[in-house]
């Protein structure tokens, strides 16, 4: 465990209880492996643990936000910013283009089949990540992307007979970070003016004045809160443990109506039966209901001008539509807070994951065990708005819709150990298994028109008004069935504490891929050496820890949906007479020949302890190639099918370094200890090869030879100045103006050194003079951490930083309604050109548009994502155990916790006061007809119209009795 030894004299005591303290000795920590534990000094593969204590020191409704910056080689990144919601994992980076590139979560031996929303970080004991092929390979294709095992806490391991009960909770405030950088009455005046000097005809609307200066996000915003208590009990029996929990975690977003309440209840109970049998059971559950997942009035909220008056003359808030230019009307946002029965959006979940295992010894060294989980996941999801309302522009029909998705899976798993040492210096461990499992999800969707009476909602759509009509669309019910059939045998030797060996061996069976082609093997193995154990090393006093390991693996990856290899059909409407009746036609081609995706892997690792090991560190490069990579293929119009199928045509390569650093700066000095922690990694993909032997993707944004997520856009340059009139219309054409937007040409001149022709100015993919502008990912990333402790007292400090890649903006890009330049909406504060002002950040109001924007609008979006966060400062002060004892409390801790308290080194945070990590997906937009002229592909995650960023201050309580 991790533990020193303690050696206490009876003396006659009937009791005796003992506090084990820490071990400096990281080497003989117990790591989680899958499918069994090993020492740390025995590991061969690429493993990174963290206690869950760790993990919590981040409090957060999810251990995702909790991983961010702590493990090297571990992304988050987050396509939403809503309360409850998880952030996406990539280990390693991407390897696939098409299937998944999510990890395996494996919860207390079962592979996790929810959402990571519904685990409790409290609940949580330990978490180790499986990084490389050698590691993962014992989990197969469920392994492909790396692996989390998740460990709950189980009441065997306290120390104590009596009961153990400990409370941890805390309450927060949540406040806007910082407001959008949008412009004030004076300075939208200013704009608008200029926009109409320069041609705009948009007046003033009805509900606009002059002389306003309305500050909606002002009147809009309000604090937020987050609170979470948890309760647990755990001890020991005759022979066994027992552990029980419950918790309630809520949080409310500083937009109104949003929000996340989770009620979660785990128990686990193992017992001895004689002395050669074990059982256990373990049961998490948990009930979480999510307030306004979808829509917010953050879109129109910024898209009001600031000349807009939100009331009425006698106060009151305007209801109806407002007009804020001569053209356009929107919804009064601040109506969202009084709707009451007039809109409701709501998402209830209930999962249950269960397992329980049965291990028999059959005699020394040889047993045999048996895990079975099964896990039930429901969703239910409503949507109501009344006519005339901020998220129904329809004046005479309410609408509503309802969804629901059930979710189940079973596990059976087989296992056979054997452990054994021979000789005192030969250890060998061997473990065969044979599993099945299997993953069923339903999902039906209905909507609804003319709801009878605004406090139905959504309840039942049996009762509607005569203009009511449902709406059940074929695209939105969905069912599937997947299972897989696996095969695995391990054996590790390890000789004299010196030379270890892992050879693993893998074969998996799934249902999702083609007859012939559904089963796959792939071998992995790893060595290690522990040079310090050498009788060479035995003098060498400062090196107390040297580890070199290697490994080598194959892993496969299936994460498709199912039924690709059969083809689909879709469903059409036509005129057949008088009757409007439905049609099939062929979407999607069968593929009799779909088979796996596989990715060999290298893997070199060195483990290092010094100074006592005090400094101990961890330095790892590893290299991965993707093969016959899962594709969407596109067909050409005379096929006559209108969709794509899925091929295995492509390949893409990997690499990257880690290194991770923790320091014990001061031990006990005069009662001070400061620990340092810091790790730093990269990783580069690259795309050798796509379907068919094409050169590139432009609609997905995939180019041989470059990185996966890559920004495929024209370059801004500057903005056109004046005295450059000529040279404007040489590239821009008729079209060209000082104080546009100047892109880089492509093309070619002439023998005067004239562009033979104009640069393009349409929004597709296949305009010419678009280029690959970098990618998304960073140069290198990774975290740190400290922590000082002076007798009591302690403070700690966690932070996380990017360097390079590219920030996509969709508020400044062509997916916004407010960067329009030309007055008609709410504008983002911007240094806009002028004949008295030729800047070159932004152009000049009313340029040359098209589609409502400036030409060349997208080039505006893409800044450099470099940053560094700090994300937590914490104050604590534990209790001396001789003022907590007579109040039978074993240990009390108070802190204040402060949360994204500091950003540096970021351009877009200087600029926008924006937090530069993205929240939303690629084509996040309030107007999604805007979003289609997107060129960012849907995958990339970008800054867009999420819940805003929030600095929280925190107060918590820890106790154990």
């Amino acid at each position: 465990l991790g533990l020193t030894s303690r050696e206490e004299a009876v003396g006659g005591r009937g009791r005796i209880d003992v506090a084990l303290g820490q071990s400096d000795q990281a080497i003989d920590e117990v790591v989680v492996i899958g499918y069994g534990t090993q020492r740390r000094s025995d590991v061969t593969g690429s493993i990174a643990s963290m206690q869950g204590s760790v993990l919590r020191e981040v409090h957060s409704g999810n251990i995702s936000q909790s991983l961010q910056g702590r493990v090297a080689g571990v992304e988050m990144t987050q396509n939403s910013s809503r309360p409850g919601a998880a952030m996406d994992i990539r280990i390693r980076g991407t390897r696939s283009l098409t299937a998944s590139n999510d990890p395996l979560v494996v919860l207390d031996g079962i592979p996790f089949a929810g959402s990571i929303s519904d685990i409790n970080p409290s609940d949580i004991k330990s978490l180790d990540i499986l990084k490389d092929a050698s590691a993962t390979a014992i989990y197969g294709s469920r392994g492909a992307n790396g692996v989390i095992i998740i460990t709950t806490f189980r009441g065997e391991a306290v120390a104590l007979s009596k009961p153990v009960v400990t409370y941890n909770g805390y309450y927060g405030v949540k406040n806007l970070l910082n407001e959008y950088p949008m412009m004030d009455g004076p300075e939208f005046l200013a704009w608008r003016k200029e926009a109409q000097k320069n041609g705009a005809s948009f007046t003033l609307g009805a509900d606009e004045d002059e002389s306003l200066s309305t500050d909606w996000q002002d009147l809009l915003f309000e604090s937020g809160m987050v609170t979470s208590h948890d309760v647990s009990v755990a001890g020991v029996t005759n022979g066994g443990g027992y552990s029980f929990s419950g918790g309630y975690y809520d949080e409310t977003a500083v937009l109104p109506g949003q929000g996340y309440e989770r009620f979660s209840l785990r128990g686990s109970f193992d017992q001895k039966i004689g002395k050669r049998v074990k059982v256990g059971v373990s049961s998490i559950n948990s009930y979480g209901v999510t307030e306004g997942e979808r829509d917010s009035p953050l879109g129109s909220m910024l898209a009001i001008t600031p000349l807009t008056n939100p009331y009425n003359k006698d106060g009151s808030i305007k209801t109806g539509r407002m007009y804020v230019n001569n053209m356009d009307t929107y919804y009064n946002p601040l109506t969202v807070s009084s709707l009451g029965d007039l809109q409701k959006e709501e998402r209830k979940t209930y999962a249950s994951y269960n397992s329980l295992y049965g291990e028999v010894q059959l005699f020394d060294g040889l047993r045999y065990r048996l895990n079975a989980g099964l896990n039930y996941r429901q969703s239910n999801y409503g949507n109501f708005h009344a006519p005339n309302t901020l998220y129904n522009g329809d004046e005479e029909n309410s609408n509503a819709a309802i969804s629901n998705e059930l979710t189940t899976s079973w596990a059976v798993e087989n296992l056979l150990y054997y452990d054994k040492i021979f000789a005192e210096k030969h250890k060998v461990g061997l473990v065969a298994m044979y599993s099945a499992e299997q993953t069923e999800s339903n999902i039906s969707s209905i909507s609804a028109k003319g709801i009878a009476a605004d406090y139905l909602q959504y309840y039942n759509f049996g009762l509607l008004n005569d203009n009511g009509e449902i709406t059940i669309n074929p695209d939105n019910q969905k069912y599937y069935k997947r299972g897989l059939l696996s095969t695995m045998f391990r054996a590790t030797y390890g000789y004299d504490e010196k030379y270890m060996l892992t050879l693993t061996y893998r074969n998996d069976g799934s249902s999702v891929l083609a007859d012939g082609y559904k089963w796959h093997a792939y071998p992995a193995v790893s060595v290690g050496w522990n040079v310090t154990n050498e009788e060479f090393m035995q003098g060498v006093s400062v090196l107390n820890n040297l580890k070199l390991r290697v490994g080598y693996g194959q892993t496969s990856n299936q994460a498709i949906n199912p039924y690709q290899t059969l083809g689909g059909l879709s469903l059409d409407r036509y005129n057949f007479g008088e009757k409007n009746v439905g049609g099939y036609y062929v979407s999607t081609l069968p593929n009799y020949s779909l088979g796996w995706e596989y990715s060999t892997t290298w893997n070199f690792g060195l483990d290092f302890g010094l100074l006592d090991n005090r400094l101990t560190g961890t330095l790892e490069y590893y290299s991965q190639q993707t093969k016959d990579v899962l594709v969407s293929q596109n067909l050409p119009p005379s096929s006559g099918v209108t969709g794509s199928f899925m091929v295995n045509m492509g390949e893409t390569k990997n690499k990257g370094f880690e290194l991770s650093l923790s320091y014990a700066v001061l031990k006990n000095f005069n009662g001070w200890d400061w620990d340092v922690g810091f790790n730093v990694y990269a990783n580069q993909n690259e795309i050798v090869s796509l379907a068919s032997g094409q050169q590139y993707d432009k609609g997905n944004g995939w180019f041989v030879g470059q990185p996966i997520d890559v920004i495929y856009d024209f370059k801004k340059i500057g903005i056109w100045q004046l005295g450059e009139e000529d040279e404007v219309k040489k590239y821009e054409g008729n079209t060209g103006q000082v104080g546009m937007i100047k892109v880089e040409y492509t093309g070619e001149y002439d023998a005067s050194g004239n562009p033979v022709r104009t640069i393009s100015q349409g929004t597709t993919l296949e305009d010419d003079d678009r280029q690959i502008l970098g990618s998304i990912e960073p140069d290198f990333q990774g975290g740190f951490n400290t922590r000082v402790g002076y007798k009591g007292f302690d403070l700690s400090l966690i932070g996380f930083y990017k360097s390079g890649g590219l920030l996509v903006s969709s508020l400044h890009s062509l997916t916004s309604y407010l960067n329009q330049n030309n007055g008609r909406r709410g504008q983002i504060k911007i240094d806009y050109w002028t004949p008295t002002n030729p800047t070159n950040a932004y152009p000049k109001p009313y340029g040359p548009e098209q589609n409502n924007h400036p030409i060349h609008t997208n080039s505006l979006a893409y800044f450099d994502a470099s940053y560094v966060k700090i994300s937590n400062v914490t104050l604590g002060y534990s209790f001396k155990s001789e003022w907590t004892k007579p109040l039978n409390i074993e240990r009390l801790r108070l802190y204040v916790m402060v949360q994204n308290p500091f950003i540096f080194a970021s351009d877009y945070y200087s600029e926008t006061g924006l937090d530069p990590q993205p929240n939303s997906r690629g084509r996040d937009s309030f107007t999604q007809a805007q979003a289609q002229n997107s060129t960012v592909p849907e995958r990339i995650n970008v800054v867009g119209y999420n819940t805003p960023a929030t600095r929280n201050y925190l107060v918590g309580l820890s106790v154990t009795f």
